[in-house]
């Protein structure tokens, strides 16, 4: 599968060109479009349990798209679902994804649920991640763009949980609140996470809880919607 990105780093478009008769795995609802004759296969991807895991605590669909290309092969066309930024990667190595951040990848990839720590279960920005082990290409998208930090063996960087996209599974990581108990419990601020290297991280440079708690307190109150009559 070759993939080329466009449109970055705000409003990006994944181009999927497949091979005859090559397959790729893609989230729901991340199709933009595909080529004729390409067809699309609904599955629970992993069997019954694995897809509850993912969907329960990864954050992600239930029913995974497999789509195949025709014998003179084909593209499928993606994009995230908020403004922001597509990468792909060739996965070497176990990586731990934030929950919404998968778009799509091929099918020697596997997914699966990684809890990232019960103190993170009481806050809105609770690091709950997808763990992509096997071979292959992965498809990612962030809310704004993505930039990409390496960290050496020792080297630790502390991050706000909103900002996360990906990072290698060999890193460790410790979510800890920056602010005081209450304002963690109810409002999930102050949450972040030390990463210590060796390894990759990827990180977003918007947060969509940043965003939606500037946005909330802007939307007018259920009685004003409408206007007086």
């Amino acid at each position: 599968m070759e993939i080329n990105i466009q449109y970055g780093p705000a409003y990006s478009m994944g181009t999927l060109q497949l091979g005859g008769g090559e397959q790729i795995r893609v989230e729901a609802g991340s199709l933009l479009g595909m080529s004729q004759g390409v067809s699309i296969e609904t599955q629970a991807t992993g069997g019954l349990l694995k897809s509850l895991g993912r969907s329960i605590f990864g954050g992600e669909s239930f029913f995974q798209n497999i789509y195949t290309a025709p014998a003179g092969g084909g593209k499928v066309h993606v994009a995230p679902a908020l403004p922001g930024d597509l990468i792909a990667m060739e996965l070497t190595e176990g990586t731990l994804v934030q929950s919404g951040s998968y778009v799509a990848s091929e099918m020697g990839v596997q997914l699966d649920t990684k809890w990232g720590g019960a103190k993170t279960f009481f806050a809105s920005e609770g690091l709950i991640l997808l763990r992509a082990s096997g071979s292959g290409k992965l498809v990612l998208s962030s809310y704004g763009a993505i930039h990409e930090l390496y960290l050496e063996a020792g080297q630790v960087y502390t991050l706000d949980t909103g900002h996360l996209v990906a990072f290698s599974e060999k890193i460790g990581f410790k979510v800890r609140a920056v602010g005081g108990f209450k304002s963690t419990l109810f409002s999930g601020e102050g949450l972040v996470v030390d990463l210590t290297g060796p390894g990759k991280v990827l990180l977003q440079t918007r947060s969509q809880d940043q965003f939606l708690s500037w946005l909330i307190p802007q939307l007018p109150a259920q009685k004003d919607v409408g206007g007086s009559h």
